[in-house]
């Protein structure tokens, strides 16, 4: 990642948060509000650079032949043919540091959501650059999710980018030519509150995390394919499909959240390494 671009989100998040702690004491309220103005500058300014870094991968919502894509949110893991039987137990340490950056990076996440729901608001647009940021952090959390206790299906440690790049686990949403001007009002918590409820009975929360979030069916379903592991040497295949059913569900859901997408998730558990394909009564033609 561009060292300067980060450095200014971090700055960012760091002043931000500053801001918000000194808008608690009633002397500091100017202070704060520079803080938090600042902040968000810095956070804008860091996150568009990094975005511009990012290579658009997946399509535009409506393809060159004029039909319209499939699913907005791609999401893939592929299980690694031999696993550790014990390395889980030291991934919490392990991924540690993958920790701390995305806490950071979540932050900058929510303030850019935000100023791109008032650009969607007015233009109908989300800015290309902001867009490819959030996509970005979405992937990060999904490759320490794949690597640690989201699902445990890969011992290779998670890479420190929001870019694509040879990693069993990916993720990538379709950039969306036009957004309604109305709905980015309701979508994050009126329209999609019927799937935040189940992703949130699945995962123990509504953001995508690296792991559950106490006691869940996620987590649950971990612990029972970790244990596993340690005692045979073997990732149980309908588990790790069952995972990813879950997971493609919660990441489709944010992704809508996000107001990254107007297409509405179905309620569907997608399971398998794959997304299906778009039209799957195709898959037998000749």
């Amino acid at each position: 990642m561009p060292a300067l671009s980060m450095t200014m989100l971090v700055a960012g998040v760091v002043l931000g948060l500053a801001g918000i702690s000194a808008l608690a004491r009633s002397w500091a309220v100017p202070w704060g509000l520079a803080g938090i103005a600042l902040g968000v500058f810095l956070i804008l300014l860091g996150a568009a650079r990094l975005g511009r870094a990012i290579a658009p991968g997946a399509p535009h919502e409506i393809d060159a032949d004029g039909t319209e894509a499939s699913e907005p949110a791609h999401l893939t893991g592929h299980l690694d043919p031999v696993l550790s039987r014990w390395l889980w137990i030291f991934k919490w340490l392990l991924a540690l540091p993958h920790y701390v950056v995305l806490g950071m990076l979540g932050f900058a996440f929510m303030v850019v959501t935000v100023a791109a729901g008032i650009a969607i608001l007015f233009t109908g647009r989300y800015p290309a650059s902001l867009f490819q940021f959030t996509v970005g952090v979405l992937r990060w959390h999904w490759r320490v999710a794949f690597y640690s206790y989201g699902v445990l299906g890969t011992d290779r440690y998670p890479p420190f980018t929001l870019a694509r790049c040879d990693y069993p686990a990916e993720f990538d949403v379709v950039y969306p030519l036009n957004l309604s001007h109305w709905k980015v009002l309701f979508k994050s918590w009126l329209l999609a509150l019927p799937q935040l409820l189940i992703v949130a009975a699945f995962t123990g929360g509504a953001w995508p995390s690296t792991s559950s979030k106490g006691f869940s069916l996620l987590g649950l379903l971990v612990l029972i394919a970790a244990i596993i592991l340690l005692f045979t040497g073997v990732y149980r295949l309908g588990l790790f499909n069952l995972l990813m059913g879950i997971h493609r569900w919660s990441f489709r859901t944010m992704t809508y959240v996000a107001l990254m997408s107007d297409r509405y998730p179905p309620f569907r558990l997608d399971q398998g390494a794959l997304d299906p394909p778009s039209n799957p009564s195709s898959m037998g033609a000749g």
